[in-house]
């Protein structure tokens, strides 16, 4: 265990890429284990890659990027605008619409984040919005995104949990929007503090509602479909992820008639990029889930916490503290695939529902994306909207307490996230 956690912390340290990190550091305990023959390494690796589950994952990357070239994403940003540009700060409060409705055809908070400031940083630069109060609304908003369903971190945490991705996106429903909810409330006050001032005058009239409600019907019926074909076995989890990508061509060729097959090809070859980069980390990440296994370091931790306390929600809370710090140096798709095997079987040993872990846990490490020193779209939307990073960080801290109210009450108030499953699926 020890030379487990000492390599790959090295190799991160040293500047590696961390699918290698995961994989060398797999190896070499593999390696160094007289009992594992080392052929294991290779078998982990294609085994990884096996899992039917995980199909969903590239389908809905490539889902994603179709509705970004089918013009829905300019469609909801439409909606956005008519519903909330009377706010103070109606442009901040669109990126937090956008990110809810995107969360319904997206599933990637990164994604999200980069499209968002590529959208609408000029215009709040031009209105004038500080730079990096710009990144720090588009990226944290963009958190939403991974916890309204399809959620890909929730179709690895089932993947590699065993629990159902189904209920998993239920579950996501409430928390979601309670995201948006606090987010709006929070770019409220700041705006308002900071002056920054509505794009419209006045509310938007029923007709102006229904009619960008009309242009959005595709998109916004989507999720439903998706939970209603799941619920009662039109397709599976992975299954769903191809009609995800079938329904946004429809979509794209066919109602809105904006995507062509020149637009087709290229969004499939930056899918391909966009696929390759992600089974690479899936792949190499078998090794090092095996050496877990073999070490024993999931009851190795567990009976460590559990000797802490036997409290669920002061557990959960210890768990949140070291998942806030792994997001703070690690991808969240590697946080999922890696940790998720380890905390299962202590949070089952307490009766925590699995489904109530699930939602917390991706909620907390995807805010990984956005903390120093190694958050992505923290470097990201900074870069888009021309500034540091540090000021983006500084300018997202009232996010940043937000989400962690919002962490806490689903700890203490786990029917938030367990009612809807319970209805849906019983």
């Amino acid at each position: 265990m020890t030379l487990l956690v000492f390599v790959f912390l090295a190799l991160l340290f040293l500047g590696m890429p961390v699918a290698f990190a995961i994989g060398l550091a797999g190896f070499v305990f593999i390696y160094a284990s007289p009992d594992i023959p080392i052929a294991i390494t290779v078998q982990r690796i294609v085994a990884q890659t096996q899992n039917f589950t995980l199909l969903a994952i590239p389908l809905f990357i490539f889902a994603g990027n179709l509705m970004n070239s089918s013009g829905i994403t300019q469609r909801l940003v439409e909606l956005s605008r008519v519903l909330v540009g009377h706010l103070p700060g109606s442009l901040a409060q669109v990126s937090v619409i956008m990110s809810t409705l995107m969360g319904g055809v997206s599933g990637s908070a990164n994604a999200d984040a980069v499209m968002e400031c590529r959208i609408l940083g000029p215009e709040m630069i031009k209105q004038g919005y500080s730079r990096g109060y710009g990144a720090a609304v588009n990226g944290l908003t963009a958190l939403i995104t991974c916890t309204i369903p399809p959620s890909m971190g929730f179709v690895i945490y089932g993947s590699v949990g065993e629990v159902s991705i189904g209920r998993l996106f239920v579950g996501g429903v409430i928390p979601g929007f309670m995201m948006m909810a606090f987010f709006m409330f929070t770019v409220h006050v700041t705006s308002k503090r900071r002056g920054y001032m509505p794009i419209t005058d006045r509310p938007p009239t029923f007709g102006e509602v229904f009619r960008a409600l009309r242009d959005n019907v595709w998109a916004l019926i989507f999720p439903f479909i998706l939970i209603a074909g799941i619920r009662f076995g039109v397709f599976t989890p992975s299954e769903s992820g191809a009609f995800a990508a079938a329904y946004a061509v429809f979509v794209g060729m066919v109602i809105y008639r904006e995507m062509t097959l020149k637009t087709l090809w290229e969004t499939a070859k930056q899918t391909l990029v966009d696929v390759g980069v992600l089974m690479l980390i899936l792949g190499l990440s078998g090794t090092f889930g095996y050496a877990i296994v073999f070490g024993r370091i999931p009851q190795t931790i567990a009976e460590l916490l559990l000797g802490l306390t036997s409290d669920r929600n002061m557990l959960l809370i210890m768990i949140i503290i070291l998942l806030v710090i792994a997001g703070m140096f690690v991808e969240t798709g590697v946080i999922a695939l890696l940790l998720t095997p380890v905390f299962i079987p202590v949070i089952t040993r307490l009766g925590i529902d699995p489904v109530h872990f699930g939602v917390v846990m991706m909620t907390t490490v995807t805010a990984g994306i956005m903390t120093p020193p190694v958050g992505v779209a923290l470097y990201s939307t900074s870069e888009i909207m021309g500034c540091s990073p540090q000021e983006t960080a500084r300018e997202a801290v009232p996010f940043y307490i937000m989400l962690l109210i919002i962490v806490m009450i689903l700890v203490f108030f786990p029917q938030l996230v367990l009612f809807l499953p319970n209805l849906v699926f019983g």
